[in-house]
């Protein structure tokens, strides 16, 4: 019989058959071989279609005290408390990874039985530890579903992060962030990636029909921008990104991550534009918009690991990467394009009255809050024109 995978229980039986002969031939280097290959394609077969169901693991657990001589006060250490134990060994509460890594590597139970899985001869070393994200905060935030409450999460934790990192599909994101001023202060890289998995699991989770592509073209970010003389045009923002299939979504920031707003692909391949709201102003929402929009258009290409993370309120101070300059430029040419009005009148705030900024962002369709915001940019001085600076509405 020549060597072949076995589809069918005659394959497997005519295997059996040759192994047997294979078996009473002289020894050879080639019937070793033979008789190595039938094997392994007998075991495949029978791994398939004949499993071996695995034991309970509770009463593995109970069997390795038994065997070792040992008490439930000895799983104290290994589950976390008297009750916990109890709670295991009446079958009331699951085996968290935590439980399973201890139990596996100071009972010598396989990891194959704590896990039911055959394929699993191992338990992965803890990839993620929960004090290093602002865990708390992420629970109220609902990015655990079913976990309200902190202490369950906890308990749980090494598994609702695997679930939540899971998103990204093994490809670690390169982190592109905007390191913005805060008196010094940076994001801290894990509540950024926490942030961005949970948008990420939320996009997936809804519809969203893909449309044509159509081009990101000045006749386009017109047609945005005049949304923003509209008091509820943000509102519409989120519809009309869509046309050009770029998902929109307000999601509010993490502690310590000092976000305004981000850009980055699903795992599907399409534009996500994230915001966060953390200042209720309309400047800040069209120029962080944008300015998204920006890399989106020029700097994600298709590289789904690239994720753009922005802090937008400081932008007069420390060091701008070449490829924020090129956002904020895009951003500002779009918000106002330079041939409207003297590009020297936005470095004289004495020229500009609140009654001469509405009239000129009447005349561009756009929010006084746009001009106001550019104006206090350009003059570095961030006590102007408060009064136009607009809020939100809807959104937050």
């Amino acid at each position: 019989m020549k060597p072949k995978i076995l589809k069918s229980e005659q394959d497997y039986e005519e295997a059996l058959e040759h192994l047997e002969i294979l078996m009473d031939q002289p020894d050879s280097s080639q019937q070793q071989e033979d008789i190595a290959l039938f094997t392994k394609l007998i075991r495949d077969y029978e791994e398939q279609h004949f499993p071996i169901k695995l034991p309970d693991p509770i009463e593995t657990i109970k069997f390795a005290l038994d065997q070792q001589g040992l008490t439930r006060k000895d799983l104290i250490p290994l589950l976390g408390s008297k009750s916990k134990v109890s709670e295991v060994l009446n079958h009331k509460r699951p085996l968290s990874l935590s439980m399973i890594r201890a139990l596996h590597a100071e009972l010598g139970i396989p990891a194959e039985i704590l896990l039911q899985d055959p394929l699993m001869h191992t338990v992965e070393a803890k990839r993620f530890d929960y004090r290093d994200f602002p865990f708390s905060e992420m629970c109220a935030k609902e990015y655990f579903p079913g976990y309200a409450s902190v202490r369950l999460a906890k308990e749980k934790s090494e598994e609702l992060l695997e679930n939540l990192f899971s998103v990204f599909n093994e490809r670690c994101p390169q982190v592109v962030y905007c390191r913005q001023r805060n008196g010094g202060k940076e994001a801290e890289q894990g509540a950024l990636l926490a942030w961005q998995a949970h948008i990420l699991h939320k996009m997936e989770a809804s519809e969203h029909p893909e449309t044509s592509p159509q081009p990101l073209d000045d006749a386009f970010y017109e047609q945005l921008l005049t949304l923003s003389s509209y008091t509820r045009g943000p509102l519409l923002v989120g519809d009309l990104l869509a046309t050009r299939n770029i998902h929109f979504i307000i999601e509010p920031h993490l502690t310590k991550t000092y976000l305004d707003g981000a850009a980055f692909l699903s795992s599907q391949g399409y534009p996500i534009i994230a915001m966060t709201l953390r200042y209720d102003r309309a400047d800040n929402f069209w120029f962080t918009l944008m300015h998204e929009l920006a890399h989106v258009a020029l700097h994600l290409g298709e590289d789904r690991t690239k994720s753009f993370f922005d802090d937008t309120s400081g932008r007069s101070s420390g060091v701008r990467t070449e490829i924020e300059q090129q956002a904020d430029a895009f951003a500002q040419s779009k918000l106002i394009p330079e041939s409207s009005v003297l590009h020297e009148d936005f470095k004289d705030p004495s020229y500009w009255t609140e009654a001469r900024i509405i009239t000129e962002a009447k005349r561009l369709n756009r929010s006084p809050a746009v001009l106001a915001g550019r104006l206090r940019w350009e003059s570095g001085d961030y006590t102007l024109f408060t009064n136009l600076l607009g809020k939100v509405e809807g959104l937050s």
